[in-house]
């Protein structure tokens, strides 16, 4: 990983000018969809959310084998921030990837997130998703999201830990507006100049 490890900390020296091919992922309703869109905004990088290729109307999912076919097509191409979990696909997006930006937001705020776009988009479809999908919520869904941290996030953390790519781990909403208000400042004054940042490591 490119970082400078300590006890309980990692150092992170994020390079927006190296962040050509950049992965967002993290558990529903920690903001990837939101993130990734105000990110590629201000890197100038074509968004690529993965819930509006792999569900199809009606929230049919894509088959299998032409999902990875799809995956390995968009990782193709020259850059881009690709947002969605999808584990069968995590390794392969890693590799294909400059940076990882981990959103390891607290559970009970991703929960209360999935609520509030339940409400804001009901019988609608939201932005990152696919035509014919309109907003749903049900209980599995929930649940998946409050065991994400002990099901899904160890394995998450592995990854993060023993990766050579470049990883932004951010755990709360204020770093996520620090993380983007530093990226708007180097985007508009020096793209080459490195952004410190710095979060606890809870893995």
């Amino acid at each position: 990983m490119t970082a400078i490890e300590m006890p309980n900390q990692i150092v992170i020296q994020a390079q927006p000018a190296k962040m050509r091919k950049i992965l967002v992922i993290g558990s529903g309703g920690s903001g990837k969809s939101t993130f990734a869109r105000r990110l590629g905004t201000l890197l100038e990088l074509e968004v690529i959310h993965l819930d509006s290729i792999y569900w199809r109307a009606g929230w049919v999912e894509m088959p299998k084998p032409e999902w990875r076919t799809t995956v390995e097509e968009l990782l193709s191409r020259g850059a881009w921030i690709m947002d969605g979990n999808y584990s069968g696909t995590i390794e392969m997006r890693l590799e294909a990837s400059d940076t990882v930006i981990f959103l390891d937001m607290p559970r009970l705020l991703c929960v209360w997130r999935l609520i509030k776009r339940a409400m804001l988009y009901r019988n609608q479809r939201r932005p990152d998703m696919a035509e014919g999908c309109p907003e749903r919520l049900n209980w599995e869904f929930i649940k998946w999201v409050w065991d994400y941290h002990e099901r899904t996030r160890p394995k998450i953390v592995k990854l993060l830990m023993t990766t050579q790519k470049q990883v932004i781990w951010l755990r709360s909403p204020a770093e996520v507006k620090s993380f983007l208000g530093a990226n708007s400042l180097s985007s508009n004054h020096d793209p080459s100049a490195p952004s410190a940042w710095a979060a606890s490591n809870q893995g």
